[in-house]
């Protein structure tokens, strides 16, 4: 089975990349997933050179005058990116017959949103709702997109994982949000649509009343604002045509031609560098990120929400990743095996697990999820993230891939 660490630039730096690798090595996977182009966190490192560590948004190396001159969109380059730190990491993979991934932040930018807010997505009422999150319907944002794929590949990575090339849900682009006023499910989903020029004029393109599809979104979530009672409920196609209309789910279905689309722009163009796509998608992480305790709907059948198509992307896309972010070992089993049943069983999913806290509390649950995994026909397992766990959490890898 195959298999990978996630890793950041900035532990490999601090620590040694001859301590990381052999310690990663020794872990028996097959892989590192290095992030070739980030995004901005503070994170606490356990074992880092630094216990705290502030990491930026841009790119591990220089980006290419080939592929981003004449573009609106260039990704800040890192401190330390002279230093060509993906170049090292590949001799010294290479050395140890480990693969080397290159994993990259698509459409998270703070620095891109901030200087060309135009780009970032837009609310039902016409408001810039994050710095962050760049619009796929931009044509800016496509290109950037494009050409950030190619740019990574040719790191001489063996495959591209592609995290955020897709739609980002509410409420998770700002560290400091604050809202005072509860919203619940739907609201929030209808809150987090984006209704720019671009994606107003792809859904028309479809068919869609897509001046109709926001004025409702506003009318109900501007009287949540005002003190309706927020609705209840999971977030489905069937409540949400209840609760805000036809148009209104038509509007959100009409997202996947945009993301599937650019999704195979990238991947074309990943492929053109002698490289692969992992397309990783999101959903399992809005689940389940905070405390291991997804809702009851699968990631899989949720993935519309970001403007996933996992059956269109499965003809599209050589491998996708699967984000289990779950404590039970039956819903990790449960997630992969949806996930399956939606992409066929030639593509291959990379399911990613995180080997401590809050999903895993013991190695016996770490080797339990990985046995569901296997068992659910994932191809590979991969495990988020070095630089934020304890070594002993770390050390749970090796039994659970033999166990």
């Amino acid at each position: 089975m195959d298999s990978s660490v996630y890793v950041h630039v900035e532990d490999v730096r601090g620590e040694g990349s001859e301590q990381v690798l052999d310690r990663i090595a020794g872990y028996g996977v097959t892989g590192v997933t290095v992030a070739a182009a980030s995004r901005r966190t503070r994170d606490v490192t356990p074992h880092g050179s630094s216990r705290v560590t502030v990491r930026g948004d841009g790119a591990h190396f220089a980006p290419p005058e080939d592929l981003f001159g004449g573009l609106r969109l260039v990704p800040p380059v890192q401190a330390g990116a002279e230093e060509e730190p993906l170049a090292a990491l590949r001799r010294a993979t290479a050395e140890r017959g480990l693969r080397l991934h290159g994993w990259a932040a698509f459409l998270r930018s703070a620095p891109l949103g901030e200087a060309c807010p135009d780009v970032t997505v837009r609310n039902c009422f016409g408001d810039a709702a994050s710095a962050e999150d760049l619009c796929p319907s931009h044509p800016d944002v496509r290109l950037y997109a494009v050409a950030l794929g190619r740019a990574v590949a040719r790191q001489g990575v063996d495959g591209v994982v592609a995290e955020a090339l897709h739609f980002a849900p509410y409420g998770q682009g700002c560290r400091h949000d604050r809202s005072a006023v509860p919203l619940g499910p739907m609201d929030a989903f209808l809150f987090g649509l984006c209704f720019c020029g671009f994606c107003l004029r792809r859904a028309a393109d479809l068919g869609v009343d897509a001046e109709a599809a926001r004025q409702e979104c506003a009318r109900i979530v501007d009287g949540v604002l005002g003190g309706d009672p927020p609705a209840q409920g999971e977030v489905t196609r069937a409540a949400l045509t209840a609760y805000a209309g036809p148009e209104v789910v038509a509007y959100a279905r009409a997202r996947s031609e945009t993301v599937t689309s650019l999704v195979s722009e990238v991947s074309a163009a990943v492929s053109a560098e002698g490289s692969r796509l992992v397309f990783l998608d999101g959903t399992g992480s809005v689940k389940g990120y905070a405390d291991g305790l997804p809702s009851s709907g699968l990631a899989a059948h949720d993935s519309w929400q970001l403007g996933v198509d996992l059956v269109a992307l499965g003809d599209l896309v050589p491998s996708l990743g699967v984000l289990a972010y779950a404590r039970d070992a039956a819903r990790v089993a449960d997630d992969v095996a949806a996930y399956r049943r939606s992409t066929g069983k030639d593509r291959e999913l990379r399911v990613v697990l995180r080997p401590g806290p809050p999903d895993t509390d013991s190695a016996d649950r770490l080797a339990a999820k990985v046995r569901a995994v296997r068992a659910a026909g994932a191809g590979a397992v991969d495990f988020f993230a070095y630089g934020l766990l304890p070594y002993p959490t770390l050390d749970r890898i090796p039994g659970a891939l033999t166990g």
